[in-house]
């Protein structure tokens, strides 16, 4: 499908969506009739009747310079750069940054429903969750798939590839919004992550659905949040303009959520064992290869298979139907949907040809998910060794290092720690940190492999017994960040795989 193109506005326009904003605090005189053919704020893009949105801590002036050489006729800015092109001044660039990346398209979350989760763990799979309902939806009714954004990758309709942040900028945000429309989607799935909402990503999206799936501690860290309470009220700006708000009544915080959402024209709720929630789980079974559950929704009790054993990820399916439900999706569309759904990299299920070692990579990446997928899994595995293979990021999340180590020394028989997207950091540090906290759980069955697929062949080759052996953090990354350089890495499925001795594609 060809990709949306913008909208040609005079530059009166963008002006009066900035002052009914009451950002605008100088506008440059008689340039109101300027054509503005293009916004955006890389100097690469910019041609001729481009508006250039001057942004970030690390902006330098030659950007600026670059873009009225290739026909930029006005800036947006919190500085005057006393170039020749006409200035006009904001109080908040980021704020402007939505608003003006969603009038440059036209308002495209207008033209299709958004669907937003966001939490401290699990937005990825809701998505994939989420979007295979909302397919076997589409498929049902003769109608284009959905488009989806996710931290690991996307599909918007017109282009798809990996993904470089879990929430996009707002011009690349608000481009793949509206090219969900224009190829025909009637929905667009994804996550909305705690600093895109902070910093106004997406300022300008009417959210069809809003759903707020837990919370936990992370990301408290000098460049993402100074304090828990900053992280958790960054988090409930998704429900500013958002037309159906779905909470967790699980949640410890779940009366302060549920109060931020009354602002929502409706809100729906769902409990794992909460009979007063809207969508809850009346029972499960689990197995080894995965979890049926009886869910009552408003239409009706739906039967949910999932092919995974985790009891988290039948909340994460709950959040998924919730949705639906809001969106109006029939029930054999979230049965089948649910049925069918893969998450790359996440609780994804490997064996070795004996059945001797169950494999698990996942993309716990902090303390909470950590502990929460060890619990599981002692529960699903109870006569088996539990071993793991983590590490943790460099340069931010530093209290990940303690709450990690914190979970595998409390729920992990064997562990090896090792490096994980160790960025500006000496990996040998990272892990030094990691040993200290798995130690203080009395725990003295850990090593330090810092060559991440030595340390997953390490794992599989000083198993002896029947174990179930997790490899946590980087889930399906094709990359490890080193020095802020994306190295490219092999991803842990295929490398556990071959540790296990099983042939792509053959795995569970």
């Amino acid at each position: 499908m060809p990709a949306a193109i913008q909208q040609t506005y005079p530059l009166e326009h963008y002006l009066s969506i900035l002052a009914q904003d009451g950002n605008l605090l100088q506008a440059p005189e008689g340039a109101g009739e300027l054509e503005i053919r293009c916004a955006t704020d890389d100097s690469r893009e910019a041609v001729p009747g481009t508006l250039f949105v001057c942004k970030g801590a690390a902006f330098k002036r030659e950007y600026l310079v670059d873009a009225c050489g290739a026909g930029a006729v006005a800036y947006v800015s919190t500085v005057d750069y006393g170039v020749d092109a006409p200035c006009v001044l904001v109080r908040d660039i980021r704020r402007a940054l939505g608003l003006l990346a969603d009038a440059a398209y036209d308002h495209p979350s207008a033209r299709t429903q958004v669907c937003a989760f966001t939490g401290t763990k699990g937005k990825t799979t809701c998505v994939y969750y989420l979007r295979s309902i909302l397919a076997e939806h589409a498929r049902r009714n003769g109608a284009a798939a959905p488009a989806f954004l996710t931290g690991v990758e996307f599909d918007d309709g017109a282009e798809r590839g990996e993904s470089l942040l879990t929430t996009p900028e707002p011009f690349t945000l608000e481009r793949r919004i509206a090219n969900a429309a224009a190829s025909g989607c009637q929905q667009i799935v994804m996550e909305a992550s705690s600093q895109a909402l902070k910093f106004h990503r997406t300022l300008g999206i009417e959210f069809a659905v809003g759903a707020f799936t837990n919370f936990g501690e992370d990301h408290i860290s000098p460049i993402e949040h100074p304090t828990l309470e900053d992280y958790f009220a960054s988090k409930l700006m998704l429900f500013n303009n958002c037309r159906v708000a779905v909470v967790n009544l699980d949640m410890d915080v779940a009366d302060r959520v549920l109060e931020a959402a009354r602002s929502c024209g409706r809100v729906l709720t769902y409990s794992l064992s909460d009979v007063r929630a809207d969508i809850h789980a009346l029972g499960a079974v689990r197995g080894d290869s995965g979890l049926r559950a009886r869910v009552q929704t408003p239409a009706g009790v739906l039967t949910v298979d999932l092919p995974t054993p985790a009891t988290f990820n039948l909340s994460n399916a709950l959040a998924a139907i919730a949705c639906a439900v809001a969106l109006g999706v029939e029930g054999a569309s979230i049965e089948r949907g649910l049925k069918a759904v893969r998450v790359p990299g996440r609780m994804e299920m490997h064996r070795s040809d004996d059945g001797r070692i169950v494999g698990v990579v996942d993309y716990a990446h902090n303390g909470m998910s950590l502990e929460m997928l060890l619990r599981e899994l002692r529960q699903t595995y109870p006569e088996r060794e539990i071993a793991v293979v983590f590490g943790s990021t460099g340069g931010k999340g530093v209290d990940r290092r303690e709450t990690m180590g914190e979970a595998a020394g409390k729920f992990a028989d064997r562990i090896v720690i090792t490096e994980d997207d160790p960025g500006p950091e000496n990996p040998a540090d990272i892990c030094d940190a990691i040993a200290r906290a798995v130690a203080a759980q009395g725990n003295e069955n850990w090593k330090i492999v810092l060559d991440r697929a030595e340390a997953i062949r390490t794992i599989v080759r000083e198993t002896s017994g029947p174990a179930v052996i997790v490899v946590a953090g980087k889930g399906d990354d094709a990359f490890m960040l080193r020095n802020g350089v994306r190295e490219p890495y092999e991803p842990d499925n295929v490398q556990l795989d071959r540790a296990l001795g099983i042939r792509r594609g053959s795995a569970e």
